[in-house]
C-alpha cells in the first residue's frame, strides 16, 4: 500500500528492486497505464519515479517511445567496477581508522544482515551489499566520497546480482566479505585496503569476461 506523500519515491523504490532483481528484463519498456493502474496512481508520479530510475542509471527514455530498463554491458561494469576500484579501498580504509563504537556496531549489523541475503539468495542482496560497502566508508567523514560511491553501487546493484549466479560465487562473496569485515573491524587499515581492492577487481574481471561472452 503506498503512502500518499512521496509516491513518487516509492515507486521508484519498488521498480529498482524488480529490475535489479531481473523481475523487469533489460530493455523491456515500463508500460505506464499497466504501471499507473497498478500502484493506483497519475501518470505524474509514475514519471517523476522514471526520471528517478533514469538518474540512477537504470533506464533510459526514447523520444516518443518512452522509457526502457538499461541493458547489461561489459563497458558499464568496467566504468562503475573500475570507479570503485580506484576510490572505495582507501575510503574504507580511512573509515577502519577512524571508526567510532556507534560505526563497528552499524557495520556488524550490516555485515550480518547481508551475510543472512547472500545465504538465502535474496532478491535484495545488491541493496544489502551497497549497505554493508557503505558501512565501512561512512566513518572516513568523506561526504563527496560517500555520495559518489554510492552511486556507482546503486548503478552496480544488477551486475552484483548478476554476479552471485554461477555456482559457487555466494561461498567466495561470504569469504571475502568476512575476511574484509574482520581487518575493518580489527582497524587493520592495509589489509582492508589490499582485501578492498583484491574483491573489487575479481568482481569485474569475472563480469568482463562473462558479459564479453555473451
Amino acid at each position: 500500500m503506498l503512502q500518499k506523500s512521496n509516491l513518487a519515491d516509492q515507486i521508484a523504490a519498488i521498480l529498482q528492486e524488480r529490475i535489479v532483481a531481473g523481475d523487469i528484463p533489460a530493455d523491456s519498456a515500463l508500460k505506464q497505464d499497466a504501471l499507473a493502474a497498478e500502484f493506483g496512481v497519475s501518470k505524474i508520479p509514475l514519471r517523476e519515479a522514471f526520471a528517478k530510475l533514469q538518474q540512477n542509471g537504470l533506464v533510459t527514455s526514447q523520444a516518443n517511445r518512452g522509457f526502457f530498463v538499461r541493458p547489461l554491458s561489459s563497458a558499464e561494469a568496467f566504468d562503475v567496477f573500475d570507479l570503485r576500484l580506484r576510490i572505495e579501498p582507501d575510503a574504507a580504509a580511512r573509515g577502519a581508522e577512524r571508526a567510532d563504537a556507534a560505526a563497528l556496531e552499524a557495520t556488524r549489523r550490516a555485515f550480518e544482515a547481508l551475510h543472512n541475503a547472500v545465504a538465502v539468495r535474496s532478491s535484495r542482496v545488491g541493496a544489502f551489499n551497497r549497505a554493508f560497502h557503505m558501512a565501512l566508508i561512512q566513518p572516513a567523514g568523506a561526504p563527496v566520497t560517500l555520495e559518489m560511491i554510492e552511486r556507482l553501487h546503486v548503478i552496480g546493484e544488477r551486475y552484483v546480482v548478476r554476479h552471485l549466479r554461477p555456482e559457487g560465487r555466494t561461498e567466495r562473496a561470504q569469504a571475502e566479505h568476512a575476511a574484509l569485515y574482520s581487518a575493518w573491524k580489527d582497524r587493520d587499515a592495509a589489509r582492508v585496503r589490499d582485501l578492498g581492492e583484491r574483491h573489487i577487481a575479481a568482481t569485474l574481471a569475472d563480469l568482463r569476461a562473462e558479459l564479453d561472452a555473451e
